[in-house]
């Protein structure tokens, strides 16, 4: 590792000046993801005859951090398009509601302990950063979605041996007002705020305890949410500096013994949601995978969730569906969702493996004049490694619909189609540097 000599040094990061007097690492880093997408009834079914959609879409993004002694900063810079949205002389063609130009992250951790000589530490991490706690089901960076998913927050980190607590707090504004702390949850373009397709949250806070075992992981999780209330005035909707409420708190448990691993939880939510309606809804969840042998695996598991109850701010294509008909702001008329799926993986080779899924979705809620059964999906995904740094995945997935999916109290498709089909191939190019 080179050591840097004291005074300062000007680094990557745009604008920003360092002095540092010790060890010190900065890693520079770029993706670029490249997505072709076959669309013919992703996300929601389609009226029969519809035609596919066909597009592709692009994740440019650069990356830098820089760790020493106490400090730690993190940078990235992302821009997301689809392949002709831009005018091909001049952007006038793009809107404001389209630009994809953003920081993702942007944040810098502190150290309020001496982490070389204590067995306790306690940092300070305040800026624009992904949360991503246990499977990401509840609070997760959506690494799928092009343009993924990132906070303003504040978090205070503290770890001693076997035990982690992160305690989070995010305030969001519009703007730098002059009066008040008015804050309009709808952002432009159109972009739900959650999971579950709702409105971004005003101001959020949570307290995260993992306690690691020799085999296994215990985790809680206690997050409060408040949402802008609002009322129409003249049909104009205005925004109020009161707020609704809401509690979401449960355990995580992820372990393994011998070829078996496991994870189970269990999540209750409380209070109002973003429309004030009172809810009273719990999540469970129960998973087991075993290992065939060094270079396959199939499992089996099983989600229940109550209507009322929203996944939050996670990843939703990981576990409902690759094709994104339940959580993925995706609505099917709040009737909760069973979920039932096995799921196998096999390393074809040192460079690639296939993975295949199978999902059977009920509705928890009854719905007069049809069964609880919203259908079958299956999923199928194969990833090569041509490179250390360039990757190419492919995947299909085939939704079975059924009557009541598409029902006027489900997603409401008359005329639906009773096949739904989707396809994709993915490059990824993402190397990365270290200067010591």
């Amino acid at each position: 590792m080179k050591k840097w000599s004291s005074g300062c040094i000007s680094l990557i990061f745009p604008g920003l000046l360092l002095c540092q007097h010790a060890h010190a690492q900065l890693t520079i880093g770029a993706q670029l993801r490249t997505r072709a997408e076959l669309r013919d009834g992703q996300g929601n079914p389609q009226p029969l005859h519809a035609p596919a959609a066909f597009f592709i879409s692009q994740r440019a993004r650069i990356s830098t951090s820089f760790k020493a002694p106490r400090l730690q900063l993190g940078l990235s810079i992302q821009d997301v398009r689809v392949w002709g949205q831009d005018a091909s002389t001049m952007n006038r063609t793009t809107t404001a509601d389209n630009n994809g130009l953003m920081i993702h992250e942007a944040w810098a951790a502190v150290a309020l302990t001496d982490t070389a000589h204590t067995p306790s530490q306690l940092w300070l991490q305040v800026g624009r950063q992904e949360l991503r706690y246990d499977d990401e089901r509840l609070l997760g960076n959506l690494d799928w979605l092009q343009q993924a998913r990132r906070h303003d927050a504040l978090l205070l980190k503290f770890s001693r041996r076997s035990w982690t607590t992160h305690l989070g707090l995010a305030f969001n504004q519009n703007k730098e007002n002059a009066a008040g702390t008015v804050y309009n949850p709808v952002p432009p373009g159109n972009y739900p705020g959650n999971t579950n397709g709702g409105s971004n949250y005003k101001s959020l806070q949570y307290l995260w305890v993992h306690k690691q075992f020799s085999s296994s992981g215990l985790s809680f999780l206690f997050l409060a949410d408040q949402f802008s209330r609002s009322h129409t005035d003249s049909t104009v909707k205005v925004w109020e500096n009161k707020t609704y409420n809401r509690i979401t708190t449960g355990l995580y448990y992820a372990g393994q013994l011998s070829k078996w691993q496991y994870t189970f939880s269990a999540y209750y939510q409380d209070g109002h949601n973003a429309v004030g309606t009172r809810i009273s809804a719990y999540l469970l969840s129960a998973n087991i995978n075993y290992l065939l042998r060094q270079n396959a695996s199939i499992g089996i598991g099983a989600d229940y969730t109550r209507p009322d109850f929203d996944p939050l701010y996670g990843t939703p294509h990981k576990f409902w569906g690759a094709m994104d008909y339940f959580y993925a702001a995706s609505l099917f008329g709040n009737k909760g969702l069973q979920d039932y799926y096995i799921r196998g993986k096999v390393k074809a080779s040192p460079k690639s493996n296939l993975s295949a899924a199978f999902h059977e979705f009920y509705s928890v809620a009854d719905i007069p004049s049809y069964s609880k059964n919203f259908g079958l999906e299956a999923d199928l995904a194969y990833n090569y490694t041509i490179t250390p740094v360039v990757g190419l995945e492919v995947g299909y997935s085939h939704f079975w619909n059924t009557n009541t999916l598409t029902s006027p109290t489900v997603k409401n498709v008359p005329n639906a189609s009773g096949n739904s089909n989707w396809a994709y191939v993915s490059l990824l190019v993402q190397p990365q540097f270290t200067i010591k």
